[in-house]
């Protein structure tokens, strides 16, 4: 059993260890998770509350205001015994240092690849790319993407059993860094373009890249309860 208590009940914690392992003959097990407090700010400023006043934001608020998604994915960039400050202003701001806007970029932009380069190639399912001849990847920022995603499962089961889903986020932001690294490189060099007309069979063994690189994060913001985002408008 898992509860969820908030950092000022840490001096409940053994004793109600003891009462689960009485009332189950110690077959029972109480396992707690303190978590810190959440700092709001607004633009760089903190949002004051308080109780005895009755002045304060209620979740709903903060959900309505940013969008479950956002809030579920910047609860989830701490772990749970650091607090966190949430700020209104930065967490809706599309820049890479907003996790969210970074990681769903990134899918986002792995997805306009695959439309257009599926396009180029007359490619109608992305289970076409599942044959392509992915010896051709062999320049250094793609090996380093490759070996990253082949971590996720092993990623994704540590996090389970450390309870700590905070791993994941960070693995997506390190991911989605990889990829926008490789894009921004076609940019500069036309040889490191995703879609390379004069050569098909490289042209497909990247989009194989890009299709992993879309599947895996979205899994990990399924993971978390947020939808990826196919376009950013």
């Amino acid at each position: 059993m898992i509860d969820v208590w908030g950092a000022d009940h840490g001096g409940y914690v053994k004793r109600m260890q003891a009462a689960v392992k009485a009332l189950t003959h110690g077959e029972g097990a109480l396992d707690v998770k303190l978590c810190q407090l959440v700092n709001l700010f607004d633009g760089g400023q903190p949002v004051r509350m308080s109780k005895r006043a009755g002045t304060f934001i209620t979740l709903r608020e903060v959900v309505d205001e940013v969008g479950k998604g956002v809030f579920r994915f910047m609860m989830l960039t701490r772990r749970n015994d650091q607090s966190l400050d949430f700020d209104f202003v930065k967490v809706k701001e599309q820049s890479k240092d907003n996790p969210v806007f970074y990681v769903q970029y990134a899918h986002a932009r792995a997805a306009s690849v695959l439309r257009h380069g599926g396009g180029a190639l007359g490619l109608h399912e992305v289970d076409q790319l599942a044959e392509s001849p992915l010896n051709r990847l062999v320049g250094e920022e793609e090996l380093r993407l490759i070996k990253h995603l082949a971590g996720w499962p092993r990623l994704v089961e540590s996090a389970a059993q450390a309870h700590e889903p905070h791993r994941i986020a960070f693995y997506l932001q390190d991911l989605a860094a990889l990829f926008h690294v490789l894009w921004n490189k076609g940019k500069d060099d036309a040889t490191l373009r995703f879609v390379v007309t004069a050569d098909e069979e490289l042209t497909l063994a990247r989009l194989a890249l890009v299709q992993g690189v879309k599947y895996v994060i979205a899994s990990g913001l399924n993971i978390f309860g947020v939808e990826p985002i196919e376009e950013m408008r």
